[in-house]
């Protein structure tokens, strides 16, 4: 299995060389060249464990790591996920919730973040080498990365977050952090300017080649690979195949989705439910892909404008054209808009969920059932309640609801949402560093601090 880049002008790359190179040369993504196909194996894989379904399915994707390598790594990936099988399905109401927060950091990017921590340290210690990561986060990727690569030998981790638009809880998870080998960067700007800064960085080569820099964010494909294994777990337990409804704001969660329907698991349709910040609605109505000023809600995470993973889908959607894929990006780069033919709903649906739906959602759902959801798998609840599809719907449950008290206890009238983990961590000593949303400024922190790569990070 290689990997070649949406823009075409990379050559392809092993598994291992796509994971340390991140984001590819030639400004694109890295996929998979070909898809693997389960459709004729749906009865056996339907009868593993979560961890078992990893095992089986990521060795399709992954032949540079012997299989018996692999399987230990997905061991020790979800060995300390506080329930049962790594996810778990609940109830609520007519709606099932896909509870992906069991993890170290209480977020569904905890289940990708864990395993890509220790493919890092796996793939580095074979090949002798060091590795900057670089992230950018609008609150959960960057504790979850913390937690996947703190106190590992041979890597050091910066993370960038926009200045005051993370909440107080998320900010601590990244600041309280004691390990050397992390650096947690306040950006005095937004997350779509945390995310311009990671690519400008990466831009410049020869910076990346000399820092040894690789990409935390879902701008790597281990990332997206690990989030699909939740995709078909799921779906092997439906009676009949599921849609799903997914609170999205980079596109990397139901781009996973979708890599998982074209695997052949049995899965209807994918709801994309923005907040606010409907750039991604707006396209899948319209076909026109227009940057918007950043609004800032109560579901943070999703507040982004640019979805750094959307490129994965245009390379599909456009049959894998790398030219008229440029053209796009391009065009949207000069213009701050691109237009394309609308995908349809075959596959996709979407809608734009404000604060009072979010909110409503939260509150609706806990009367009627007890359930209390976060915000952001709120903001897909009430997508789901407003779109009707004939099959069952299982909503992405993104994070723990105590990690956004403020919003989840004004929608519940009482204070619900307290998580011992997150209510420890408070007075606990900080450590950030505030830098302007420079590239410059970045950079120079990055050198600054940084352990020295022996070889090229791609």
């Amino acid at each position: 299995m290689r990997y070649i880049s949406t823009r075409g002008l990379t050559a392809p790359l092993a598994f291992s060389d796509a994971v340390i190179t991140g984001l590819a040369p030639d400004g694109g993504l890295l996929v998979p060249e070909s898809i693997p196909d389960v459709g004729g194996e749906l009865e056996a894989l339907s009868k593993l464990s979560f961890t078992g379904l990893a095992k089986a399915v990521l060795p399709r994707f992954i032949d540079d790591i012997p299989p018996s390598d692999l399987s230990k790594l997905v061991d020790a990936a979800y060995a300390d996920f506080d329930c049962a099988d790594v996810v778990e399905l609940r109830q609520a109401g007519a709606i099932e919730v896909l509870e992906l927060f069991h993890g170290p950091t209480l977020s569904f990017k905890d289940i990708a973040l864990q395993f890509l921590g220790r493919l890092f340290a796996y793939i580095l210690e074979a090949r002798g080498e060091r590795l900057n990561l670089l992230g950018a986060t609008s609150g959960d990727t960057g504790s979850a990365a913390i937690a996947g690569v703190r106190g590992q030998p041979g890597i050091n981790i910066f993370v960038m977050y926009p200045l005051g638009r993370v909440s107080r809880l998320q900010e601590l998870q990244m600041t309280t952090v004691a390990d050397a080998n992390v650096h947690c960067l306040a950006v005095q700007g937004s997350f779509d300017d945390c995310q311009t800064l990671l690519k400008g960085v990466f831009g410049d080569l020869e910076f990346k080649r000399r820092l040894s820099l690789g990409a935390v964010n879902s701008v790597n494909w281990a990332r997206v690979l690990a989030q699909v294994l939740y995709y078909g777990y799921a779906s092997l337990r439906s009676p009949a195949p599921p849609s799903f409804c997914v609170p999205t704001g980079n596109f990397g969660n139901v781009f996973a989705g979708y890599v998982a329907k074209r695997m052949g698991f049995p899965i209807d349709k994918l709801i994309i439910a923005t907040n606010e910040n409907d750039i991604l609605s707006v396209f899948f109505a319209s076909g026109l892909y227009r940057r918007g000023e950043v609004r800032f809600t109560i579901s943070p995470a999703m507040d982004i404008q640019v979805a750094s993973n959307f490129e994965r889908f245009l390379h599909y959607h456009l049959d894998g054209d790398a030219e008229a894929l440029r053209a796009f990006m391009a065009d949207f780069q000069a213009r701050g808009e691109a237009r394309l033919p609308p995908p349809g709903d075959e596959v996709f649906m979407a809608t734009a969920v404000d604060a009072g739906g979010t909110l409503e959602a939260i509150r609706d759902v806990h009367r009627a059932t007890g359930y209390v959801a976060d915000p952001h798998t709120a903001v897909g609840l009430a997508a789901a309640r407003r779109l009707s599809v004939p099959s069952p719907v299982i909503c992405m449950g993104a994070a723990h609801p105590a990690k956004f008290p403020e919003a989840v206890n004004e929608a519940v009238g009482e204070p619900v949402a307290v998580h011992p983990a997150l209510e420890s961590l408070r007075g606990l000593p900080e450590r950030r560093t505030v830098l302007k949303a420079e590239s410059a400024a970045v950079k120079a922190f990055i050198e600054a601090n940084a352990g020295s790569g022996q070889r090229s990070a791609g």
